[in-house]
């Protein structure tokens, strides 16, 4: 499996809600911060942007990126979340 930092700009509250269950579809998520997160999956870059993109509207920006090899944050949600980041980033 991959992991991916999917970062997006959504106009309205309620599409917005619905990137978050799309993102939450994958097996594995964790959210980063409220427009950005991260996930796991066999899919290509495409295939997410394509899948969220679905509840998105033409003015919505999306940016999905296969993680490198370093990485650094500051205040993650919780303990699990810096876990998780650690873990798979």
């Amino acid at each position: 499996m991959t992991t991916y930092i999917v970062t997006f700009e959504v106009n309205d509250i309620g599409r917005k809600s619905k990137v978050y269950e799309k993102l939450k579809e994958f097996r594995y998520y964790c959210p980063i911060h409220e427009n950005a997160w991260a996930i796991q999956t066999d899919k290509k870059s495409t295939d997410i942007r394509d899948s969220i993109t679905m509840v998105m509207a033409a003015d919505d920006r999306i940016f999905v990126i296969r993680t490198g090899t370093e990485a650094a944050w500051l205040n993650a949600y919780s303990n699990e979340h810096t876990e998780w980041l650690k873990k798979y980033l």
